[in-house]
């Protein structure tokens, strides 16, 4: 129940009374003042730990783990051994071998297994995506305050894990080349990181991710042949610039003729209850989760390599410091 824990404990309420077929039943967290605090203004139970939960409520279906990555794997396989489905919030563990034990338990007991890669199911994104054709650049802006959570993490498996499942999404390409600067400010890990990717595909995208800045910035903007188109995640808005034929009857003219504007109409969501909401009716249904376990370890193998990258760099540059 820490401060992402509560959000979802929020909405599976509000989901609740606004008629949804779903029950909250209780709140987990060993801080049981904390518990108690969150089932009373949720009106659920609490429990000190999740086995008190599941031996106790044995009609849970449906679960969110949202405990500190490092604790990802015992509490999930907790869960999905007494029959729960999850959603496990990002990053899906703390190494690909805890990933793929994740991904394992969900296969061998038939659970449903979801990350919570929130930016999926921003209203924005999810316009985005029917627009795709051959994105060739990418520039993502990720900036926030600093704050003491998920400090157990540097900035690229706090932050930019976002960004990168929607881009691997979006292009559809494997990672050819990765060069990566990170430097650690106010905590022991990364806070402020640049990244280059370069894809099979050609592709190109720079990102920039940090949890020291003095303003909140989530931006993500690409290029294709003809079109550029410009997300804002806070906002939930698209704008996507079009050029000659392709553009004319896209929206209002811009001040060179040549290019047309538009706006995508975009029904405004929160996405976690959007998020939230996919992952219920994925539990009904019993089908393929949209962010599923697998898109978790793929977003979590690239991060990785990232942090390797990251590493990698800063030993040169002490290397030639030392000379």
């Amino acid at each position: 129940m820490g401060a992402f824990g509560r959000n979802h404990a929020r909405i599976y309420h509000q989901l609740s009374e606004q008629g949804e077929s779903v029950r909250l039943v209780g709140v987990v967290d060993p801080d049981v003042a904390r518990a108690d605090a969150v089932a009373r203004e949720f009106g659920c139970r609490a429990f000190g730990s999740v086995e008190q939960l599941v031996t106790t409520h044995s009609e849970v279906e449906a679960a969110s783990v949202a405990v500190p990555t490092v604790r990802h794997l015992e509490t999930s396989r907790a869960l999905m051994e007494a029959g729960v489905d999850l959603l496990v919030e990002k990053p899906l563990a703390t190494s690909l071998a805890e990933a793929d034990e994740l991904v394992g338990l969900a296969h061998s007991l038939d659970r449903v297994g979801q990350v919570g890669h929130l930016e999926r199911f921003n209203p924005a994104v999810r316009a985005t995506a029917p627009l795709i054709t051959q994105p060739m650049f990418f520039e993502v802006h990720r900036l926030s305050v600093f704050t003491p959570r998920s400090l157990d993490v540097d900035v690229i498996l706090d932050l930019m894990i976002h960004d990168l499942d929607v881009v691997l999404w979006l292009v559809k390409s494997p990672v050819k080349e990765i060069r990566a600067v990170g430097l650690p400010i106010l905590s022991g890990k990364a806070d402020i990181a640049n990244v280059r990717l370069e894809f099979e595909s050609g592709c190109v995208a720079n990102f920039t991710a940090s949890r020291v800045s003095t303003e909140r910035v989530r931006k993500l903007r690409f290029f294709q042949p003809r079109q550029y188109i410009s997300l804002d995640y806070g906002r939930q808005e698209v704008l996507v610039f079009s050029v000659g034929e392709e553009g004319e009857s896209a929206g209002t003219p811009s001040v060179n003729p040549q290019i047309k504007i538009a706006k995508p109409a975009i029904v405004a969501e929160e996405p976690l209850r959007a998020e939230l909401r996919s992952f219920l009716e994925t539990v009904r249904t019993r089908s393929k989760p949209l962010v599923s376990f697998e898109d978790g370890k793929r977003a979590l193998a690239l991060a990785l390599d990232i942090v390797a990258a990251m590493r990698e760099h800063g030993q040169k540059v002490q290397l030639e410091q030392l000379h």
